[in-house]
């Protein structure tokens, strides 16, 4: 798989850094936790990043299977990230890694643009790693969940940067 991606972001055959972070109602989820039920595509994000926003209602139709787990990542505060989840229509979990805390997650994982996604295994292996919108990387991830992100008659670019 290829991937769109800077140097210093982890990429495919790392092992995911262990974390704990809130959730929107506040409850504490670590990676251990949500792998315990299969494979994560993590989607690190800004509510404000135009790309962000291009790409969750995609991630949000792959998360309606039983073979991948998605999980939004958000740099914001809860208020403004559950707004953004209603305005792009995304039900799938959200976790909150905090600016005052100086976004630890964003950064072991070594990102510098949103959005960054990350399929990790249940090994905790990332097997897949892109930053930006990606329809190539997108698509390839839908036909391992047998779901497609994108319909036929969808305008959808091919990239776009975060």
């Amino acid at each position: 798989m290829s991937s769109h991606s800077d140097s210093g972001m982890l990429q495919r055959g790392m092992h995911a850094p262990p974390f704990e972070l809130d959730d929107l109602a506040g409850k504490k989820q670590s990676l251990a936790q949500i792998l315990e039920k299969g494979p994560v595509l993590l989607a690190l994000f800004k509510v404000g990043c135009p790309v962000c926003q291009l790409t969750f209602p995609f991630l949000e139709r792959m998360a309606d299977n039983d073979a991948l787990q998605v999980v939004g990542l958000s740099q914001d505060d809860v208020s403004n990230t559950k707004a953004f989840n209603q305005r792009f229509g995304v039900t799938f979990p959200t976790l909150i890694d905090q600016a005052r805390e100086g976004y630890p997650v964003s950064n072991a994982f070594g990102i510098s643009v949103v959005p960054s996604l990350f399929l990790i295994e249940t090994d905790g292996t990332i097997s897949h790693s892109f930053a930006g919108f990606s329809k190539r990387d997108l698509e390839e991830i839908g036909k391992r969940i047998n779901v497609r992100p994108f319909l036929p008659n969808e305008y959808v670019p091919e990239f776009k940067s975060g």
